[in-house]
């Protein structure tokens, strides 16, 4: 009889093994990519900025293209595993005097996906 409880609770204790480890998965590292764009550096940014102010405050953009030189665009996204996270998209303008003219901001996060 006790080698059948005994048996009998292995038997148990290897099927929840077997039925726990399938429900593991391995650790999944962020990913951030990109120029970190935060709110505070966005609300510094004026009409009328010198490229080298915006680039100081921004850090160097991560598309100026010689096509469009006067617009930079930056992007941020976070993602961890396949799944992204989040997506920052920043895009500035600057008139004929080399002054910041315009910008946009586009931010997409886990929720609005």
């Amino acid at each position: 009889m006790k080698q059948l409880t005994k048996a009998f609770l292995i038997i148990i204790l290897s099927l929840g093994g077997v039925s726990n480890c399938s429900s593991l998965a391995p650790f999944k590292v962020a990913v951030l990519q990109g120029n970190i764009i935060e709110d505070e550096d966005v609300e510094q940014l004026v009409k009328g900025l010198s490229k080298d102010q915006v680039q100081y405050l921004l850090g160097t953009p991560l598309l100026n293209s010689p096509i469009h030189q006067n617009r930079w665009d930056y992007f941020y996204s976070v993602k961890v595993g396949e799944m992204v996270v989040g997506e920052k998209k920043l895009s500035l303008s600057f008139d004929i005097n080399q002054r910041l003219d315009t910008w946009v901001l586009e931010e997409t996060t886990l929720a609005d996906n």
